[in-house]
């Protein structure tokens, strides 16, 4: 099942701090999704409401709805950890965890939940995930090995493995090549693509060329001002916003010409 996200007149605030304001967006099934923009415009933020990850920072709330498939992440008795069962996320660092192998790191989400598996359950669970992330061939007679031993690409790349392991139906990410190499930006690309056939797939870049070249849609935000709240500015299909958009504010900032 891959689902449909809306996002419906959103506000986000850091205590009284409000860092983005009327954000309403919706993210069709099976696609890729960029949200771009400069420093500090809330791309980053919004993309953390989408699984509530932004909840993990003090006074984090919202107000306005994330749907998904019409379903309120944010409505009564809904439980944030398996909110982000559901919604995976992939940070701007590789983060697998250090004193664990490459095995039980692709493992752990199962773990973390407390959800037994048979060895041969987890064993299945493990290689499948590591050959949808394009690692296994790399990585299949080491599972034993420390996963913080990996190259950055390979990294990352366990990380996805470890996103998609516990079954999400959306993945974010969050800038997910600007600590990679460029031959390891390019393999995390190519797999986004192959990704994109099983989720709906949200990621925030600072590389204009990889927005353009990896997603479908694209969302621009921008700041209206000096401490003033981040907002969406313009989206539309990835295409129309590079070629011709509709906001001179979207224009200069494709083209270089500020951020």
């Amino acid at each position: 099942m891959t689902m449909r996200i809306d996002v419906e007149d959103l506000d986000v605030y850091y205590g009284d701090f409000l860092a983005v304001e009327g954000a309403s967006i919706t993210m069709a099934p099976l696609t890729v999704t960029a949200f771009i923009g400069p420093s500090g415009c809330g791309k980053s933020t919004v993309l953390r409401t989408l699984n509530r990850m932004h909840e993990v920072i003090l006074g984090g709330r919202i107000t306005g709805s994330v749907l998904l498939d019409g379903r309120n992440l944010y409505g009564p008795g809904v439980d944030p950890v398996n909110v982000r069962r559901t919604v995976g996320m992939v940070f701007q660092q590789p983060n697998p965890f250090p004193t664990m192998t490459i095995y039980d790191n692709v493992a752990a989400g199962y773990k973390l939940a407390g959800i037994r598996k048979s060895k041969t359950e987890m064993d299945g669970i493990v290689e499948n995930s590591l050959r949808r992330a394009n690692l296994w061939e790399e990585v299949k007679q080491r599972l034993d090995r420390p996963g913080a031993g990996l190259s950055g690409g390979q990294q990352q790349r366990l990380c996805i493995a470890r996103a998609i392991a516990v079954e999400p139906t959306v993945l974010l990410m969050d800038e997910p090549c600007s600590a990679l190499d460029p031959i390891s930006t390019l393999a995390i690309e190519e797999l986004i693509r192959e990704l994109k056939a099983s989720y709906t797939i949200v990621i925030v870049t600072h590389n204009m060329q990889q927005a353009a070249r990896i997603s479908d849609r694209t969302a621009f935000f921008n700041l209206a001002g000096v401490g003033q709240p981040g907002r969406l500015v313009e989206y539309a299909d990835t295409a129309k916003i590079f070629s011709t958009p509709q906001q001179q504010s979207t224009e200069d900032y494709v083209s270089g010409r500020f951020g």
